[in-house]
């Protein structure tokens, strides 16, 4: 049979063509199986935010029926008698219309109805993770280490948390990254860390997959991250295909039939979308 040797004074033999077959065999199915784990560990993400969503959506409508009100929303009144964290009672500081909002209307700010959203729930033992909520608009969360104290994160990972808020006089979950936070304010700003293939099989497994109808709703790069609970046809000014960006042709409203940007070798797996829920 044939042998690779090597120069060995004691004249000892090498691998055989069979055995360095074997091994390259062996390494290949270990390269597969790496690669084939990955996709399943992906699978499980999504399939974990999707579940995530899921039970925050059960817990809400639990709260609903417990204490009369939307957590974060929840009356003056209502909160001090169940022993919540007091709030005033005035626009976007638990003044009972339904919405989260806050004082100035829909911003994003780690205090007032958005962050006792997730202190009520978690004060009724109504979701994993204790989270602190004020009713003023000062800071809770002046670095991304406690962040998750006031928001929390996604299943899926990579810096998504789920925050809240409306628009339209409706409620959405907001699947995204925190960006940035201002300090002498508590306002933070968003960043798109979903691929569109990941806000696809997510949208697609909870409405009708396409990114502008439906309870589940894109957004792209082309457009502001700083004011994500608006119109979605306002949220980007793109007309073009946008190579990266969440949608075929730039999430603009434009065409209702427009699809998420799916292509491997064109962006599917960059970065670019966020996500919104509506919830209520």
């Amino acid at each position: 049979m044939n042998t690779i040797r090597t120069h060995n004074p004691k004249g000892q033999q090498g691998f055989t063509l069979i055995e360095l077959s074997i091994v390259l065999v062996i390494i290949g199915l270990i390269v597969g199986g790496v690669l084939v784990g990955q996709d399943l560990i992906k699978a499980a993400e999504i399939r974990a935010t999707i579940s995530q969503i899921e039970k925050y959506n059960a817990s809400v409508n639990t709260f609903r029926t417990k204490y009369n009100g939307m957590p974060g929303d929840l009356t003056a009144d209502n909160a001090a008698a169940f022993g919540f964290v007091p709030r005033t009672g005035t626009a976007g500081r638990g003044d009972g219309n339904g919405l989260i909002d806050t004082s100035t209307g829909t911003g994003q700010v780690f205090g007032q109805e958005p962050a006792l959203f997730w202190n009520d729930l978690s004060v009724a033992n109504l979701v994993d993770g204790n989270f602190t909520g004020i009713d003023s608009g000062a800071p809770l969360a002046t670095s991304p280490e406690r962040v998750s104290t006031v928001i929390p994160p996604a299943k899926l990972g990579r810096g998504n948390y789920i925050t809240v808020g409306s628009t339209g006089g409706l409620n959405y979950y907001l699947l995204a990254g925190i960006q940035s936070t201002a300090a002498s304010s508590g306002a933070y700003s968003l960043s798109t860390n979903l691929t569109p293939i990941q806000a696809y099989n997510i949208d697609v497994k909870l409405d009708d997959g396409l990114p502008l109808t439906g309870t589940v709703q894109a957004r792209g790069t082309a457009s502001s991250s700083t004011t994500a609970f608006v119109d979605p046809t306002t949220w980007s000014s793109a007309t073009n295909p946008q190579p990266g960006d969440c949608a075929t042709t730039g999430v603009n409203g434009a065409d209702p039939t427009n699809t998420y940007n799916r292509g491997i070798n064109t962006g599917g797996n960059a970065p670019a979308c966020l996500l919104r829920f509506r919830f209520n």
